[in-house]
C-alpha cells in the first residue's frame, strides 16, 4: 500500500479525518457519516486503509483500499 491511512476520529467540532502520523486534521465534519466518506475517497485514490474510531477512540471498523495481496483465483 502506499498511501498513509485515514483515520476517522471524534473532534471538539464534530469528528475528523486525520492522516496517520498527522498531527493536524485533514479536514473537520459535522458529522461521522461525512468524515467517512471523506476518507474513503482519499483511502481509495492512496490505496490504503480507513479505520473508524468510536466516541471513546478505540477502532471499530476497517477498511482496506489497497491491493489484495490475494486477489480470487478464477
Amino acid at each position: 500500500m502506499s498511501g498513509k491511512n485515514q483515520h476517522v476520529v471524534p473532534h471538539e467540532l464534530g469528528w475528523a479525518v486525520k492522516g496517520a502520523g498527522n498531527s493536524r486534521a485533514t479536514s473537520i465534519h459535522s458529522t461521522q457519516a461525512e468524515a467517512i466518506e471523506h476518507a474513503k475517497s482519499i483511502a481509495q485514490n492512496q490505496r490504503s486503509e480507513m479505520l473508524i474510531h468510536g466516541q471513546s477512540g478505540k477502532i471499530r471498523e476497517k477498511n482496506s483500499y489497497g491491493n489484495d495481496p490475494f486477489p480470487p483465483k478464477g
